[in-house]
């Protein structure tokens, strides 16, 4: 059997690389009871039979197996539309408590913020002070920065050159994008894709929950509002912190929940290199409209280049071609 690289894909709903290896032994033998598993070494370290019944306890509870119907103690792989819905539910559960956990630190901040104290760990920056005060703590990164990145903009030109500097002197970049922000015009290939091509590691979410730069482990900057507050105008400056690390909590859920957005890797000649982007789109969950003007190709072309890819991959939907394209590296694993 094909290995489908199934750690990878998995990963990103939480699965654990143990359950993965029994999984994939599923798939390949069909039926299987936990004292094969046992018998044999166990399933990627599970060690005896209770180690083997822990593995399929996490498989049954995520809908992937099922008990076999014609062999009593056996288990049997299901189609499993149902169980990745149950998984990307519980990973989209996750990131709403974190988002919850940063809003409830952020009211126990104003309630206990006292003005006269000089060093406090929270700043409010407005005005025309905001892009300086930006400008500062980018400056001084000397690892990583990590960022959440949604409209409105500080700036309004599309480049960003300040981030390729950074990543030309080796600092590191780790973007998740919302939805909106693909959407923006000329933002794809203006900003996203240049600083990706030097060395940015870009993900999607359909939304972002507040926009957020980490600087290091030294200072996060956040918008006092997540959805409707002017906040070209007001600019939180964290200090490490309680609400510190809940905002590099957010961060990090973030992250592991956000999909890659462009195909990566070299999926052979028979791919165009507008397919890949399309490809990356469609599993953006960018819209038909806006991936037609982020590609700058009529409707017509679009679909055709849709049907195209499908006739190739001998599938009828949308949602099978992703499926196909997953298993056969026309899409990225999960990055490390």
């Amino acid at each position: 059997m094909r290995d489908l690289d199934l750690k990878h894909h998995f990963a990103a709903l939480g699965v654990d690389p143990a359950a993965v290896d029994l999984y994939r032994r599923l798939l390949e033998d069909g039926s299987v009871a936990p004292e094969q598993l046992s018998a044999h070494g166990g399933a990627g370290g599970a060690e005896g039979v209770e180690g083997a019944d822990a593995l399929i306890s996490s498989l049954v509870a995520s809908g992937l197996i099922a008990p076999d119907g014609n062999a009593a103690g056996r288990y049997v792989p299901v189609p499993p539309e149902a169980g990745l819905r149950l998984l990307a539910g519980r990973r989209e559960g996750q990131l709403n408590e974190a988002t919850v956990a940063v809003q409830r630190a952020y009211r126990e901040f104003r309630r206990q913020t006292r003005p006269a104290s000089a060093d406090h760990p929270v700043e409010v920056v407005t005005g025309p002070a905001i892009l300086s005060r930006l400008k500062q703590a980018e400056d001084h990164a000397e690892r990583e920065i990590r960022r959440l990145d949604s409209p409105p903009y500080y700036r309004t030109r599309t480049a960003n050159n300040t981030e390729l500097d950074h990543l030309a002197r080796g600092i590191g970049y780790r973007v998740v994008y919302s939805q909106a922000s693909l959407a923006r015009e000329n933002y794809l290939d203006g900003n996203i894709l240049p600083s990706v091509k030097a060395g940015e590691q870009a993900r999607v979410l359909p939304s972002v929950p507040v926009k957020l730069s980490i600087i290091d482990d030294t200072v996060a900057l956040v918008s006092l509002s997540i959805s409707d507050a002017d906040v070209n105008r007001t600019l939180l400056i964290v200090r490490p912190s309680t609400l510190f690390s809940a905002l590099v909590g957010l961060f990090e859920v973030c992250w592991k929940s956000a999909l890659p957005i462009l195909p990566s890797g070299d999926v052979g000649s028979s791919i165009e290199p507008v397919e890949q982007r399309m490809l990356g789109l469609l599993a953006s969950g960018l819209s038909d409209e806006d991936i037609v003007r982020t590609l700058r190709i009529s409707r017509r072309t679009f679909f055709r280049y849709l049907e195209k890819l499908q006739a190739r991959a001998g599938v009828s939907t949308r949602f099978q071609l992703g499926v196909y394209a997953a298993r056969h590296g026309w899409l990225p694993g999960e990055p490390a």
